[in-house]
């Protein structure tokens, strides 16, 4: 049987969001996830897949735009992978995101739950990320227009120019790369960085990296920006061009004389992670100073830090409150990176425990804790599943509260059977893909009931959002 090409579905009226930003229509039973699509747009679809049950798709015409719709701000929307959400009217993103939470939790987790507590909105919906990576690539995205103006038909790849470019990758054309000339995640002097940057390099007729050849001097570009006003830029080259490198390099030092931690990393793998690298300070101080209320961070360009300040002050203060600590309790912080939410809850506990596969992220956390001259707490590196035992409970006390921060594909299984055995009194579990937070609270309902929920957006404009659960040892 022959697999029907182009399929189409018409005048479909959305009605809701799914998971993952995609939108939701029905007709004949059958429901429609769609993409590019807001609730309320009436729109023809050009389906991807096509199910008894359900089908995905496109938008590829639109007869009648939802009132909620609002003018997007960037001229890259659209075609960049960031910042989907921007046709929506922040309130309207907000309450799309709570009730994903409350979906997952209902459908997935199947637990019972108290009525969800206000998102935790942000405060600042534009300029909010500390930290951007951009790529530099030896193939431009060009878009519809830009291909009708070199009059090539849409879609047409035979003839397009080799253009390097500078920025976001597309999303499903790994190879190819849209140039940004301004973006609105980061202050400046982000876009004066990367635009004066690409010039440069440009000009000195510097290879851009074919990710297709691994070939390319210039890879990428990382900025961090913290609320300190310290300015940390990486510059990774994919070749070991010393002469080039030098030239670059103080190019960036002379230009931008606000730069306070100024590295360059020679990357010649075939990934862009830079976590088995050894970055090289090329002028400044060795580490970014960041601060959460009154807590102090280094960050070197391998740490892991929140990428929204403001944001994670809010989640870090409504994981302490779902704590509710009272000065007397053993904390545990599992999965705890650099030790950030074990450092911002110390000061109400007795005895902060923190354990973290990466060996490099506990020893920016003992810095830490030695930067902000805390000493009750002790940070461990190791598997959490495999440390976390009962001889490891026993050595360091058996824990009152347990926080955990585990990353999207949630808690692993054996973490789980070993927090219902050490029977916490509380357990604070943050998480970043409520799916699977969901998944795991089903597991932990053996012993634990969900006391109290708080959606937290990190990510404006765009369909992530953490989710903080407080979670009761349920009296036998």
């Amino acid at each position: 049987m022959r697999r029907k090409k182009n399929a189409w579905m018409e005048h479909l009226e959305v009605v809701s969001y799914a998971a993952g930003g995609k939108s939701i229509a029905k007709k004949d039973g059958k429901v429609i996830f769609i993409e590019g699509a807001v609730p309320g747009d009436v729109v023809d679809v050009q389906l991807t897949k096509n199910k008894k049950d359900w089908a995905e798709g496109f938008v590829k015409r639109f007869h009648q735009f939802s009132t909620d719709r609002v003018v997007p701000f960037c001229k890259h929307f659209g075609v960049c992978g960031g910042c989907k959400w921007q046709m929506l009217p922040y309130e309207k993103q907000a309450f799309y995101k709570q009730s994903e939470v409350e979906q997952h939790l209902k459908r997935i987790g199947k637990v019972a739950i108290p009525p969800i507590q206000d998102i935790a909105a942000a405060k600042e919906t534009i300029y909010y990320r500390n930290k951007l990576e951009f790529t530099f690539s030896s193939k431009k995205y060009f878009t519809h227009e830009e291909m009708a103006a070199l009059h090539l038909p849409d879609g047409e790849k035979i003839g397009l120019p080799s253009i390097p470019a500078l920025g976001f990758h597309v999303p499903g054309a790994f190879d190819k790369v849209i140039d940004i000339d301004e973006c609105f995640l980061q202050q400046e002097p982000s876009n004066r960085i990367r635009n004066e940057l690409r010039n440069f390099v440009l000009d000195r007729g510097f290879s851009f990296y074919d990710i297709r050849n691994h070939v390319g001097l210039m890879r990428n570009l990382m900025i961090r920006l913290c609320t300190s006003g310290d300015l940390m830029v990486n510059v990774v080259f994919g070749e070991h061009d010393q002469p080039a490198i030098l030239e670059a390099m103080n190019f960036m030092k002379l230009t931008f004389p606000e730069i306070t931690s100024l590295y360059y990393t020679v990357n010649t793998k075939f990934n862009d992670s830079i976590f088995d690298q050894s970055p090289v300070l090329f002028s400044g101080n060795p580490y970014a100073v960041e601060q959460l209320i009154k807590w102090k961070f280094k960050i070197s360009p391998k740490s892991f830090f929140q990428t929204n300040t403001r944001q994670a002050e809010q989640l870090y203060q409504i994981t302490k409150d779902f704590a509710a600590l009272t000065g007397k309790e053993v904390v545990y912080d599992l999965y705890c990176g650099t030790g950030s939410i074990g450092i911002f809850v110390s000061d109400l506990a007795k005895k902060i425990i923190g354990v973290e596969l990466i060996e490099e992220a506990i020893e920016d956390a003992k810095e830490n804790v030695h930067l902000n001259q805390i000493s009750n707490a002790q940070f461990f590196a190791g598997d959490v599943a495999d440390l976390c035992k009962d001889d490891f409970f026993e050595l360091h006390g058996h824990p009152d509260v347990i926080i955990t921060d585990p990353p999207r594909a949630g808690m692993h299984e054996k973490l789980i059977q070993q927090i219902l055995r050490m029977e916490a009194p509380t357990v604070v579990y943050v998480s970043c893909n409520p799916a699977t937070q969901a998944r795991d609270l089903q597991l932990l309902g053996e012993k634990y009931d969900v006391a109290a929920v708080r959606p937290v957006d990190m990510f404006p404009h765009t369909h992530h959002i953490e989710n903080v659960v407080q979670l009761k040892l349920r009296r036998h």
